[in-house]
């Protein structure tokens, strides 16, 4: 059940009042609380069969900034017992902001890889989405590219993207900085910006949009956004946006792919935590990464799993074996490059 819907860091505080109703059913038995960054549409499904199998109810507060302030200045008192999110940098930053605690489950350990857990227990990644390049079915010919060549002229005036502050740029350039060094990188950028068809701007799904509209020949988006479009049978024009790319697997030297992850951490306060360590357990079992590759498009995290058949469609993901905490020592630096470079000015700049 979706309890509130907080758009900015002063509408949180703002909204204090309400979590003292929040806590009311916070210390009910049969309930865990959930602040989360990621869409209550994507995470619901893995929520009701988290239901369906324990009985628990589930409250989602989601917010989509300040989600750390939130828990900050609510304190000892805070309703919130799991934090979801997106992004190896986000996950981190609520460890260092301290609104989570340590957990050393055997469950939970045993099912996620080490790659994909902070070594110290505070966050654990769930599902894993590549950063991939979209193509025109039409216009491109190519079915491999690597990193590097994103800035290669022959793309001058043919890429799309969103925001080279958004998490999950900041990922991949933090990734690129951990493979290249800052100064090769900061190259790369700036030819990636030189070979921008326009501003950066919108999301994933709107890069395949441009795609369609001739507005450009690739763009770089995640591939779960792919699955998404290609089964939206509500909006007719978005499963042509998705049917109307290839996915391309690009790569760094090492021949792999960067990956990012989504995930959850205990909160600090946790006033459910009994709840709240079953519902991470959950997320990190078989039946919650099949509903997550099956619903949501993304990779499990659990070795051996497939992903589901449209995304098998896809081609074959060699995920980089990149420490993800590496990737998010980056992020500031990351930050700073694109600034540097202006690369959200675009192309003309």
């Amino acid at each position: 059940m979706t309890i509130g819907n907080a758009r900015s860091k002063a509408a949180g505080y703002a909204a204090l009042a309400l979590a003292t109703l929040f806590a009311g059913s916070a210390l009910a038995d049969g309930t865990v609380n959930i602040y989360t960054y990621r869409q209550p549409e994507l995470i619901q499904p893995v929520l009701d069969a988290f239901t369906a199998e324990t009985g628990i109810k589930t409250e989602v507060l989601f917010l989509d900034k300040g989600l750390e302030e939130r828990i900050l200045a609510e304190g000892q008192n805070s309703p919130a017992d799991v934090i979801m999110t997106v992004d190896v940098a986000r996950l981190t930053t609520a460890k260092e902001k301290g609104v989570t605690q340590a957990l050393d489950d055997a469950t939970v350990n045993a099912n996620l890889p080490a790659e994909y857990r902070d070594p110290e227990g505070h966050w654990f990644g769930v599902t894993k989405r590549a950063r991939v390049v979209y193509a025109s079915k039409e216009r491109v010919k190519d079915t491999t590219i690597t990193y590097a060549e994103l800035a290669d002229p022959k793309w001058k005036g043919k890429i799309c993207m969103r925001s080279g502050q958004h998490d999950y740029n900041l990922a991949l350039f933090g990734a690129a900085i951990a493979h290249w060094g800052p100064e090769k990188t900061e190259e790369w950028m700036k030819g990636l910006k030189a070979n921008l068809a326009r501003k950066p701007e919108g999301g994933d799904r709107p890069q395949a949009k441009a795609i369609a509209a001739g507005e450009c020949d690739i763009a770089i988006g995640n591939t779960y956004y792919v699955g998404l479009m290609r089964t939206n049978e509500k909006d007719s024009q978005e499963k042509e946006w998705g049917n109307g790319i290839n996915v391309l697997f690009p790569t760094f030297e090492n021949g792999l792919t960067h990956v990012n992850i989504s995930g959850a951490a205990l909160a600090k306060n946790a006033p459910n935590r009994e709840n709240g360590v079953k519902l991470i357990q959950f997320l990190s079992s078989h039946k919650a990464q099949q509903v997550y590759a099956e619903k949501n498009f993304e990779y499990p995290v659990e070795p051996g799993l497939e992903p589901s058949e449209t995304v098998k469609a896809f081609g074959e993901l060699k995920s980089d074996t990149l420490p993800l905490v590496e990737i998010a020592k980056n992020r500031k630096a990351a930050s700073e490059m694109v600034d540097r470079v202006g690369l959200d000015d675009g192309p003309a700049s």
